[in-house]
């Protein structure tokens, strides 16, 4: 009996992990004890709202009847762990922000049946859409949102400098702040994969580049606000290859810093919008090739005409 609870135990301290490591798409306990670390090193307050987010939402899914393994996996939790993280950034008073974080964990529980159903039905993927539509709900009755950085010139950044930015670029997946934090996060998941650990730099790189070339503010460059949606669209499509990488990750930036004109406080959304637009580029040039290919092979296969063919 006591062997059974401590399994039982374990298995749900791994399912809660890896829906924390599912924020940064890696369905992995180790990578998600990282992003834990990362929150308890940086602001405790984000680590209790990502582990209460967490909680809820599996609770919800388990309560619903979701499939045992995708709860498992992480894929139940993880919105919630955001929409937790979410309230926590936006909303001042603890006490309101725990409240809103059980009840927007429990709404991403219950929206993603549906609403994955209809994102698959045309080939696209969940990531954090369910938090996003959630957190916009109760977002503008909220007057302690942040605003948008004012922009400031452009300067170069030294190496140190460019590296801790990127760094946090890296931690802001989570809504940590700090180079450290990003460490962290970077080193979780690189322990699930290598190839997804690079793909994460690279966007978070490229992205911030990008948004400084086109005037951002370097304080928000430093403070990692600048790449964490290029960080995310790059691991949503490294195995896609290297050029749907990158105009996903150019499309997030476009995206991004047209919000940002606006003030909008979109999150994640250019991560997302961004990865469904590529993924639905990718579906049509494989539906073209596969339509393309018995054209093809009867090409190929057709005789040869001979001199001795046409003399006959």
């Amino acid at each position: 009996m006591h062997a059974a609870a401590t399994e039982a135990q374990s298995a749900a301290l791994r399912t809660l992990l890896r829906s924390l490591g599912q924020i940064v798409l890696q369905p992995n306990a180790f990578t998600g004890a990282c992003l834990l670390a990362a929150w308890l090193l940086t602001d405790g307050r984000l680590a209790c709202a990502a582990l209460m987010g967490a909680v809820a939402a599996n609770v919800s899914a388990l309560l619903a009847g979701y499939r045992d393994a995708d709860t498992r996996a992480g894929l139940h939790g993880f919105n919630g762990a955001l929409a937790g993280l979410a309230a926590f950034s936006f909303i001042a008073d603890p006490a309101t922000a725990a409240a809103v974080t059980i009840l927007a964990a429990t709404g991403t529980a219950w929206l993603l049946a549906p609403w994955s159903r209809w994102l698959r039905a045309r080939g696209l993927g969940v990531c954090s859409s369910p938090c996003l539509i959630v957190t916009w709900l109760w977002l503008p009755t909220m007057t302690s949102a942040t605003s948008p950085a004012s922009a400031v010139p452009l300067h170069v950044h030294g190496a140190a400098q460019w590296s801790s930015g990127v760094l946090a670029s890296l931690a802001q997946t989570g809504f940590a702040p700090g180079a450290l934090a990003g460490l962290l996060v970077l080193i979780g998941i690189a322990a699930a994969s290598r190839r997804h650990a690079l793909g994460a730099l690279s966007g978070a790189a490229l992205a911030s580049a990008a948004h400084l070339l086109l005037g951002a503010s370097t304080g928000s460059f430093d403070a990692g606000l600048l790449g964490f949606n290029g960080a995310l669209t790059a691991l949503a499509l490294v195995d896609c290859g290297v050029m749907p990488m990158l105009g996903g990750v150019a499309l997030a930036v476009v995206l991004q810093a047209a919000a940002a004109d606006f003030g909008w406080p979109v999150m994640t959304a250019p991560f997302v919008l961004a990865t469904w637009c590529m993924q639905r580029l990718l579906q049509r040039v494989t539906r073209r090739a596969i339509a393309a290919e018995p054209a093809q092979r009867t090409k190929r296969a057709s005789p040869i005409t001979t001199p001795a063919t046409r003399a006959n």
